[in-house]
Formats: C-alpha cells, structure tokens, sequence
C-alpha cells in the first residue's frame, strides 16, 4: 500500500539553507519536497496552482517576510499551513507571528528531530513553538540573555533545560522521552555541557547548576 507523503514547500532567500533543509528531509520517508523557493511570490504562486500540506518559511526575506507569506497563504486557503523556521527570536517578532496565526515558530539552531516533531505536529493541526521562542515570550530579550549569558559558560537554551533535568537525576532515555528529541542528541548536549563547564561527572554538572540557581 501506498503511503501518502506530506508535500511541503521551502521557502528561504539563501539557496544553501533550502538545499540543505531539502536534503534533510528527503531522508524522511513521508515527506515529499515539491517546491524550493528563494522568495514568496513564486512559493504562493505554486502553492496557489498545486497545493501542499505544508510552507516551512523563513522569516526575514527581501521581498515578502515569513509573517507576509503566512498572511498571503491564508488569502489562498484559509487552511494554509505555515511552519516560520528562522534565526530571529525577538520578542516582538514571535508574537506579530503569533497574531497572524502561524502554525509554528522553531529556530534554525534546532536539529532534524525537532524539526521533524514540529513537522508532524502542526500536520496533526496542533501549533508548534520551540523551548527558545516560548521563553523568549516569556522572559522577554534581557531577561532570556541573562539567563543564558550570566555565566562564562555562555549555554543556550537547550543546554540549561536539560542542565536542569541531569540534576534531577533524570537519565539520557528518560530526558529524550520528555523533550521529545532522540537520545543521541540528549547525549551530545550532556557532552557539550561538561565541556564548557569544565565538569568531568554529574555530580559537577548539579554543583553548577545549584552554583547559578538553575535548579526549581
């Protein structure tokens, strides 16, 4: 039996990011890529005359930002589906976002699972925003950089969230399950942790974070 493929237009003006994000999904065997785009007007244009379940869009562009296209989709199909995926995380930026009703708000910092998990979710008709735009909701921009820029170790978001869950004694496998990524990449921030930290064992990493009172 055939399995029908999600079919998801890219749009981003570097030609570099829509190869890679292109490439990276084609190892998914339900998804299908039916449109790379380096501007909005030829996106919607195709989307307008084929359809697709899915734009993955960035935010900032020369001629039509990702808030822009979501707003345009819409005019096509008031089910349109728009996933902003960017390296903005301002605070007014998200939440102009928001307003218009996209489905998703993830940064490019974030690695395949996460974008696979935020693909699927917004196919189930749910919404999807990473820890990092959550936060910056949250906090706003000073208070989201002091959290993460008040020590020398300079961690990001990610890092001090599963910082947070090793000092809770909380294991690989149990900390891929709650944050929904995979346990390899659990392990690759555990190691990026101990490395700006300085800390050989987990005894270190809990003595950081009651050091900077990151524990709840």
């Amino acid at each position: 039996m055939t399995i029908k493929k999600a079919r998801i237009i890219l749009i981003d003006d570097h030609q570099i990011v829509l190869d890679s994000l292109s490439w990276l999904l084609a190892s998914f065997d339900q998804i299908e890529v039916v449109g790379k785009y380096t501007n909005g007007k030829a996106a919607l244009k195709h989307y307008q005359e084929q359809g697709a379940d899915l734009l993955i869009s960035d935010m900032r562009m020369p001629s039509m930002n990702g808030i822009e296209l979501c707003i345009e989709a819409r005019k096509i199909n008031s089910d349109a589906k728009v996933l902003i995926l960017t390296m903005i995380e301002d605070a007014k930026q998200i939440r102009e976002a928001v307003k218009v009703g996209v489905n998703g708000y993830l940064l490019k910092i974030a690695d395949g699972d996460e974008l696979m998990i935020a693909i699927r979710t917004i196919l189930d008709g749910k919404k999807y925003f990473s820890d990092e735009v959550v936060i910056e909701l949250a906090l706003g921009k000073n208070e989201a950089n002091d959290l993460l820029q008040g020590t020398s170790a300079k961690l990001t978001l990610r890092e001090v969230e599963i910082l947070k869950l090793v000092a809770k004694e909380m294991s690989t496998n149990e900390i891929a399950e709650k944050l929904f990524i995979s346990v390899p990449t659990v392990e690759t921030h555990r190691r990026n942790l101990m490395q700006k930290i300085g800390a050989k064992s987990v005894v270190g990493l809990v003595l950081f974070a009651v050091k900077h009172d990151l524990l709840e």
